[in-house]
């Protein structure tokens, strides 16, 4: 099959969406289908700036909330161009969009579209203070949610939760498909702690609390910062680092700096995903502080898969899809959202029981390898993309 992978965002960027795409397009690519990408991205940069971003922003300022939807728009009929031009030459068999959005310029180009949903939309643009609570714009964006959801050809989902919000918005039964990493790219390198350590220039002698996040509300971001005066308590070499951008990271900064642990706290900023495996092999401890925040929950985090195939033991929140890949004390700890001391009670006791560290880690590895392979869920994704062709043809 020839598959194209799209969304109106930008891609490649730091976040579960793009690493998705990413994964996908590999596994997809090793069962011998063609795939590529689009997005927001591959548009000519004066495009982005003076027929989206810039629109977008004056919106915004002359009416808050508006403004995302106009840009939402604005970028879908962008893409839906840059679609039929590259649909010209290749003929497409089918778009696998990455948003509600992309959707809508999937179809619009008469192309059998499918849409993988990873969270939810209306919700996280609230979350991240983008439109407000029961404005008439979040009701338009949950009803343009509804929409796509209802005229795709093929609902799929990263998590139950997802998919039980889409029957109970747009009454659509969707396929769930949990998120996935390359089994082979994220494994244990554990060993190599000290080169990678010396390679970016951090100290062998400290215990790295490793925070793959972006710096957004509902990532919980904030609370290993606020943690961390009591873990160096018991443990006085303990740094965090965080890898990620966003909206909260002004926050974090200001707590970092009243606790006074800014010395300890490291802002790496968007790090390239390929980089990753080595933070995660450098790190003593990967943490995934996720929280509730205006209706969202975290979904199955890719950032949580990726430490557990790495080899590195994972504190994890107790919230959304992470409670179903963390089974507490056996392939990681959980925490409860929110909970200062908790956070600092399960980073401490893996920083002094290293050998039960090692224990959860080698659990977690072998789990990943039995259920979250990108080869397996390549191959659920391709067969799905065959049974909403076999139907078009049927019609």
């Amino acid at each position: 099959m020839r598959i194209l992978l799209a969304t109106v965002f930008n891609y490649p960027h730091t976040g579960g969406l793009s690493t998705h795409m990413t994964t996908l397009k590999a596994g997809l690519e090793a069962l011998g289908h063609e795939v590529d990408t689009l997005s927001f991205s591959d548009l000519p940069y004066y495009k982005q700036q003076f027929f989206a971003k810039g629109p977008s922003m004056f919106m915004n300022r002359m009416a808050p909330g508006k403004g995302i939807l106009l840009g939402h728009k604005l970028r879908a009929g962008m893409l839906k161009d840059l679609i039929k031009k590259h649909n010209a030459e290749k003929e497409y068999d089918l778009i696998n969009a990455q948003d509600i959005y992309a959707t809508f310029a999937g179809l619009d180009t008469g192309i059998r579209t499918v849409t993988t949903v990873h969270g939810y939309m209306t919700y996280e643009a609230i979350s991240r203070g983008s439109i407000r609570a029961e404005s008439p714009e979040a009701h338009l964006l949950q009803e343009k949610e509804k929409e796509a959801y209802q005229r795709t050809s093929q609902v799929i989902t990263v998590d139950f939760r997802i998919k039980n919000y889409i029957e109970q918005l747009a009454g659509v039964t969707g396929v769930r498909v949990h998120n996935f990493i390359d089994v082979d790219q994220f494994e244990p390198q554990t060993e190599r702690r000290n080169e990678l350590r010396k390679k970016f220039g951090f100290s062998t002698e400290d215990k790295f609390i490793f925070i793959p996040r972006r710096l957004t509300k509902k990532n919980g971001v904030i609370y290993p910062a606020m943690a961390l005066p009591h873990i160096q308590k018991t443990c006085p070499n303990a740094k965090v680092i965080y890898a990620g951008s966003g909206e909260d990271e002004a926050s974090v900064r200001q707590i970092c700096q009243e606790k006074g642990v800014t010395d300890s706290v490291h802002f790496l900023g968007d790090i390239p995903h390929e980089v990753m495996k080595d933070y995660y092999a450098m790190s003593d401890i990967t943490m995934i502080p996720s929280v509730h925040s205006e209706g969202v929950e975290e979904a199955t985090s890719i950032s949580a898969l990726e430490a557990m195939g790495s080899g590195v033991p994972v504190i994890a929140s107790m919230v959304g899809g992470l409670k179903e890949i963390v089974n507490h004390r056996t392939n990681g700890l959980l925490v409860e959202e929110r909970d200062v001391q908790g956070i600092s009670d399960a980073v401490v006791e893996l920083l002094e029981k290293p050998t039960f560290g090692r224990e959860l880690a080698w659990n977690a590895r072998k789990k990943i390898e039995e259920e979250y392979s990108h080869i397996s869920a390549a191959t659920k994704y391709a067969s799905i993309y065959e049974s909403v062709l076999n139907k078009a043809v049927t019609y």
